[in-house]
């Protein structure tokens, strides 16, 4: 289940990509099947393991080029363990909405991405979100506990990306067959995946993922705008930064 248009993105072979919160490492899959060399990096070791070998194992099935590098890094966003300007393309979905400091870890995406660099920064979208927060207090439980500590409107989302330079561009929204779902969750209760209903519609999202019928597929492109339960935005660094990169460190030393 991908969140990000990879034709918006724009993603070539051979280019370095960043998967910034990789989670279970759907993006980064996609990204190294297209070509790219990968760095996937999430702050939890046990996601991370899953991650590497799933990796490993598509290399050694031959899925993609033999070429192609990929490697799972334990990291923290405030803090990204990479040099400046060192990607081509970075994902960071479904990520600032756990992070107190979110502007902060933004920076440090802008510092990583290369000049002229593409970025795709995906959050929950308003409407579902507060929907799910109106619903169950458990859902948004305390930063310890990986809960969401704020709502983004679309705006928001653009405008802490805009302030530490990126130049925003296309939105869209996703997976509107999947608020409904977390609107059901949160009614019954976010860590219930046993509930019978919750267990029906999860069985429905799951064949609507293998079997991308046209009725669901046709209905979820219908009812994105509104209730698409993530928000995406694109953004560019523009080519100048390097430049201006190089003449505040001169002046610095």
């Amino acid at each position: 289940m991908l969140t990000v248009d990879y034709e918006l993105f724009d993603l070539r072979p051979g280019m370095v990509v960043l998967d910034m919160g990789c989670g279970a490492g759907r993006h980064a899959f996609e990204s190294f099947r297209k070509g790219a060399r990968v760095i996937a990096l999430d702050y939890s070791f046990d996601e991370l393991a899953g991650v590497r070998d799933l990796l490993w194992a598509m290399r050694d099935a031959g899925e993609v080029p033999e070429a192609n590098e990929a490697q799972a890094v334990r990291g923290d966003a405030l803090c990204l363990p990479f040099a400046d300007d060192t990607f081509d393309r970075i994902i960071c979905s479904e990520v600032m909405e756990h992070l107190q400091d979110d502007a902060g870890a933004m920076a440090e995406l802008y510092r990583v991405l290369k000049p002229g660099g593409r970025i795709a920064v995906t959050v929950p979208a308003w409407l579902p979100e507060k929907i799910c927060w109106t619903l169950s207090a458990e859902y948004h439980a305390p930063l310890s506990q990986g809960g969401h500590v704020r709502i983004y409107t679309e705006d928001l989302l653009r405008h802490r990306m805009a302030a530490v330079g990126i130049e925003t561009g296309e939105s869209h929204r996703a997976h509107a067959l999947h608020s409904p779902y977390w609107w059901l969750r949160c009614a019954i209760s976010p860590t219930n995946d046993t509930h019978p209903l919750v267990k029906k519609y999860h069985d429905l999202l799951v064949w609507d993922m293998v079997k991308a019928p046209f009725v669901t597929r046709f209905a979820e492109r219908v009812l994105n705008p509104v209730i698409g339960k993530s928000v995406v935005v694109y953004g560019t660094k523009p080519t100048a930064a390097a430049g201006a990169h190089r003449r505040s460190t001169s002046v610095a030393a």
